[in-house]
């Protein structure tokens, strides 16, 4: 666990004050800095100790083998795996001839500060070699933001106590040796080494590597480039080899005198570029940074981020912690995000090897939906992504004798990477979320070009794979039968609400789409037959509902399933899957993560009030949330359904999922997707919002220790601010010409804003929402202070 202490609470910074060796893995995902392309772990400069080295580029991908006991027809041949690229990151350096290590000599102070408005990991320490030579050391690290190409590093040395001889020796090294990613000697042997060297060079004061990966035959390529300033007597030597390339700095420095490097790296991939293009493409970034400079390049992050932060910040008063938290997570998010650029968001982004750097469908039901309300030009990257899959789905459909598109469940290309079906293959549910991230995008944005050459294809090709999946019964009910829903502990069942909700959804979409552009549509073959069913499909639609409990079973006959006894499962059993066979979880009434009540939120058109009071109280002592996705779910549906102090522990939950490493296993990387959902319980949740139709709807309230909070987000290009005080929420607009006004809705009432005027309404008093419903035995969360903290 990361201890609290370590991250002392400061509105704009994550700062640790001392290094913990035991838990330098987790800090490592922490601390990573990333733009949607380029990410680098929180590894120290001088590379150990280190818990877990990484260098990522966005979908750079080595092939491994998917081992089975036993083969089925339909089943993923073989898996992918995130490369650890080419390190850039590595400064070591040696003070008289010894190594600066931090686990030898004395360290006598250590610091690491991630600035979230400055876009860089600020690092500082002094160290007394075993000698007694004494250095002080400060580096600052950063991807940048606006060369999407680029990373860089100032790193600057003094001597405290003595006359010193440094030697820096600044690398790029391919092929480092990780810790073993899997048992199998067979996935284990693909991922060995994946690198293959295609060319090595030095250049000016740095070098250059060119690899290649020897199964999925992806190409990349690293360059460095260096400013070196010392005093005088010094002197900068390069080389460079197959694995790695260096550039070696050494001077005489007295106290008082110091060492200045700045390191530039620049990174390139593409399965179809020559090696000729990759290289003059690492080139011109290192031209382009060099032309920008240090302090150019830390200008323009700052500016990037000061747009970034007046669009995406959530102010919240009266809980620290929280606001602390949540700035973290809106900052990882955008890493992830930021320049994908006909790329996905991974479930990890760029932080880690977790879940092998695959993309879920959480990314476009949490990361996406975050995105589209205050940077949605990250949002069409990865759609246009998906889009450029299609052709994988389809084969895909193919081969499970469906039509249509069947988008993988996880993968990094395009292709199924899942060797278990059932939550795999059978987890259809991702075809719809994409569709309505495509709903959501053009809705949100009124780009009618995006929808028209990107948007119709996905939700007609996922429509056509829901037509054919499903079938009507002989009394006109449409099914959709043997699925598995987001809850992965009820799996392979009937008519799953959440899927059937949203595959409703997909259908009505994708024909409303074809109407709007009937040419397009004509050209993707769409008949008026076939539009006529989709229809008719999901009016028919099977909506479970028990009529004697009065709630939505989450499959068909859910209600009447065993109920798992919780009060006799050991503390240490959690996560169930880890200590359960499967079979027992799917038979029985237990949840991993919240699925009707995830349904309740994207598709709350589609209940009453009531329904959704009374699915929250059966579902809630059910659900154990072995997922990281569901506290912030569960947090949306708790203020919407009045339990406002409950929806604050869930809010909290997810917002310090990774600061306080609450899942055990923040060394593999961040929870993106729950850091987006951090947003999600903040302005879904406590502010109400939601985007069922043309106008937004809003429906705010503060639990009782949060005094304050405002937010904006954006609408059709305008941006609305919302302010929510306890009794009462301001609306008004941020941009547009004189006249411009928006039309929203306030707990049911029409409001109209404009750019003169801003709009100050009461909130109604909330309804007893009686006794606040309980959770599994140990499973309870943690509550939040009632007051706001002094």
């Amino acid at each position: 666990m990361i201890r609290e202490k370590d991250y002392p609470v400061e509105p704009w910074h994550v700062r640790e004050t001392d290094l913990d060796l035991t838990a330098i893995a987790q800090s490592e995902s922490v601390f990573a800095l990333a733009n949607g392309h380029i990410g680098l772990r929180g590894n120290l400069d001088e590379g150990d100790p280190h818990g877990l080295p990484g260098t990522y580029l966005n979908s750079f991908y080595e092939q491994r083998p998917l081992p089975y006991a036993e083969a089925g027809y339909g089943f993923p041949e073989s898996g992918q795996t995130v490369v650890n690229v080419t390190n850039g990151k590595l400064i070591r350096l040696l003070v008289d001839d010894e190594p600066l290590d931090i686990r030898y000599g004395q360290l006598h102070s250590h610091e690491r500060v991630l600035d979230l408005r400055a876009g860089t990991l600020f690092r500082t320490f002094e160290w007394s070699s075993p000698a007694g030579d004494t250095v002080r050391v400060r580096s600052t690290r950063l991807v940048s933001f606006t060369q999407r190409a680029i990373a860089a590093i100032c790193y600057e040395v003094e001597p405290v106590n003595h006359t010193v001889r440094l030697i820096a020796q600044s690398e790029l090294v391919a092929n480092e040796q990780l810790p073993p990613r899997s048992a199998d000697p067979r996935v284990a042997a693909a991922l060995e080494a994946p690198l293959e060297s295609e060319e090595f060079a030095t250049a000016r004061n740095g070098g250059l590597l060119i690899h290649r990966t020897k199964q999925s035959k992806l190409r990349m390529a690293a360059a460095m480039d260096h400013i070196v300033e010392y005093p005088n007597n010094g002197r900068v030597e390069v080389e460079a080899f197959e694995d790695w390339a260096r550039t070696t700095v050494a001077c005489v420095l007295k106290p008082g005198e110091r060492l200045r490097i700045v390191k530039f790296v620049a990174y390139g991939w593409s399965s179809r570029r020559t090696r000729p293009a990759l290289r003059d493409q690492v080139e011109a970034a290192l031209t382009a940074a060099r032309m920008s400079g240090w302090e150019g390049l830390l200008a323009e992050q700052r500016s990037y981020l000061d747009e970034f932060w007046d669009a995406a910040d959530v102010r919240i008063e009266g809980d620290d912690q929280v606001q602390q938290a949540v700035r973290f997570g809106m900052f990882h998010v955008l890493q992830a995000g930021a320049r994908v650029e006909d790329r996905p968001v991974a479930a990890k982004g760029l932080t880690g090897p977790g879940y092998d750097g695959h993309v879920f469908w959480d990314s476009e039901m949490y990361v996406l939906p975050t995105l589209t309300y205050i940077k949605p030009e990250t949002v069409e990257e990865p759609l246009k992504w998906r889009h450029s899959t299609l052709w994988l789905a389809k084969e895909r459909a193919a081969t499970l004798a469906l039509q249509g598109a069947a988008f993988p469940w996880r993968t990094i290309r395009g292709q199924e990477c899942s060797g278990y079906w059932p939550a795999g293959t059978a987890a259809f549910h991702i075809g719809a979320d994409i569709a309505d991230a495509v709903r959501r995008y053009v809705n949100a944005t009124g780009d009618v070009q995006f929808e028209r050459d990107f948007g119709l294809e996905l939700l007609v090709e996922t429509a056509r794979m829901w037509q054919s999946l499903g079938h009507t019964d002989r009394h006109g009910v449409f099914h959709l039968d043997g699925l598995t829903g987001p809850d992965e502990y009820t799996a392979v069942a009937d008519d799953n609400l959440y899927t059937n909700l949203m595959a409703q959804r997909n259908l009505r979409s994708a024909a409303k789409a074809c109407e709007r552009h009937p040419d397009k549509a004509t050209e993707l073959g769409v008949r008026d037959d076939e539009v006529a069913a989709w229809c008719t499909s999901a009016e028919a639609m099977k909506i479970p509902y028990d009529e004697e409990l009065g709630v939505h079973p989450q499959v068909a006959g859910f209600t009447r399933y065993q109920e798992w006894d919780f009060e006799n499962t050991p503390d240490d059993k959690y996560p169930l899957f880890l200590h359960y066979p499967y079979f027992d979880l799917y038979r029985k009434q237990v949840l991993k993560q919240a699925d009707v009540v995830l349904a309740m939120h994207w598709r709350g058109d589609a209940f009453t009030p009531e329904e959704k009071a009374r699915n929250f109280a059966y579902y809630e002592p059910r659900t154990v949330r072995d997922s990281s996705l569901s506290s912030c779910t569960q947090a949306v549906i708790a203020a919407e359904v009045g339990h406002m102090d409950l929806a604050y522990a869930y809010l909290a939950e997810a917002a310090l999922m990774d600061l306080h490493d609450l899942h055990n296993n923040t060394r593999e990387g961040l929870h993106i997707a729950a850091l987006a959902g951090t947003w999600l319980a903040l302005v879904a949740g406590f502010g109400g919002f939601r985007d069922h139709d043309d106008v937004p709807l809003f429906a705010p309230r503060l639990p009782t220790g949060i005094t304050r909070m405002d937010f904006s987000l954006l609408w059709r290009g305008k941006r609305l601010r919302v302010d929510v005080r306890p009794d009462e929420v301001e609306y008004s607009l941020r941009n547009g010409d004189a006249g411009t006004e928006l039309e929203l809705r306030h707990h049911g009432e029409t409001v109209r804003v404009s750019c003169e005027q801003a709009v100050t309404v009461a909130i109604p008093p909330l309804a007893d929402p009686g006794p606040a419903p309980r959770q599994p035995r140990g499973r309870e969360p943690v509550p939040r202070p009632k007051t706001p903290a002094a």
